[in-house]
């Protein structure tokens, strides 16, 4: 046990390395140094097995886009996903997703997905969705983001990822080298749900633990709210292993062990940024829902 305390402190160490290597960055996560002598104070006094251990072990930075440039998102990380999906993106969405200003753009610093009530092409609602799929992809690592979401019953924004074999309606059917959802596999870092501004949600989706069978646990806020200020969401992803963290505090750890099918989450994945509205979940916005929405996305940062 002691041996254990040793080891979590010299990695709460490595954590205050990493503020001040990157001290320079835009943005400053001023409580890390604080809280790292905290921790390993409390570590230090008593050791226990409190599964919200700021337990971090990737410290390199690999690759970060801080939206730093106004105007459309970087077209060399970035794709757009246009329109309404298959049966609105097999979830009876009611939004289409377009590439205008008016529901996606970078400006102030950062990312704005914004989601309207209007008529377009047919939806009652528009809102944006990109990924990086075939731009940048990647096999483990912490891979984190610092968001502001939105407020409303019917709005469902996320920050995940899906294993880069997946098999799109562009792709010949019985390609051998892609396969469907599930079993490419789906990594749901945060999602959150605007009708409960304290709660958010960590998942992995795949083939025999899907929808409404997947491997998800909450994470609910002592105090403040998701909508009117900025969290860090995030993953630390290994082989056999996903780690679930908010503001760098660990709430969910899955391992093959858990899921009651075959583990696929030893393979790339590329990234996504959406804001969903209405379908089967969340439910469609009621009249208390104002429009227009924002997610603001300050910054996405990997590290190995």
């Amino acid at each position: 046990m002691v041996q254990l305390c040793m080891l979590i402190i010299s990695i709460s160490i490595i954590n205050l390395n990493r503020s001040f290597n990157y001290i320079k960055m835009k943005i400053i996560n001023k409580s890390l140094i604080k809280s790292v002598f905290i921790l390993s104070t409390i570590l230090f006094l008593g050791c226990s097995e409190d599964e919200k251990q700021k337990v971090i072990t990737k410290t390199r930075l690999v690759m970060q886009e801080e939206f730093d440039v106004n105007g459309a998102p970087n077209p060399e990380l970035w794709n757009f996903d246009i329109g309404t999906g298959n049966n609105g993106w097999g979830n009876n969405e009611q939004q289409f997703y377009t590439d205008r200003p008016e529901n996606i753009i970078v400006e102030d610093g950062m990312l704005k997905i914004t989601a309207r009530r209007e008529l377009y092409l047919g939806s009652s609602f528009t809102s944006a969705r990109i990924t990086s799929k075939g731009k940048y992809e990647k096999k483990y690592g912490r891979i984190e983001a610092r968001i502001k979401m939105p407020l409303g019953r019917g709005l469902w924004p996320a920050f995940w990822m899906l294993g880069s074999n997946i098999q799109t309606t562009e792709e010949i059917p019985d390609d051998p080298s892609t396969v469907p959802w599930p079993q490419c596999g789906e990594i749901d870092i945060v999602e959150y749900l605007g009708n409960n501004p304290i709660n958010v949600f960590g998942t992995v989706h795949g083939p025999g633990y899907f929808g409404g069978e997947s491997i998800s646990k909450n994470y609910t806020l002592k105090t403040g709210r998701f909508d009117n200020e900025f969290h860090v969401y995030g993953i630390e992803w290994g082989e056999n292993y996903i780690n679930f963290y908010v503001d760098d505090a660990l709430y969910h750890r899955v391992t093959p062990s858990d899921v009651p099918g075959e583990w696929v989450f030893n393979q790339p994945y590329f990234m996504i940024l959406n804001m969903a509205v209405g379908g089967n979940l969340p439910g469609p916005p009621n009249d208390q829902t104002a429009f227009p929405q924002t997610m603001w996305v300050d910054y996405i940062r990997v590290y190995e």
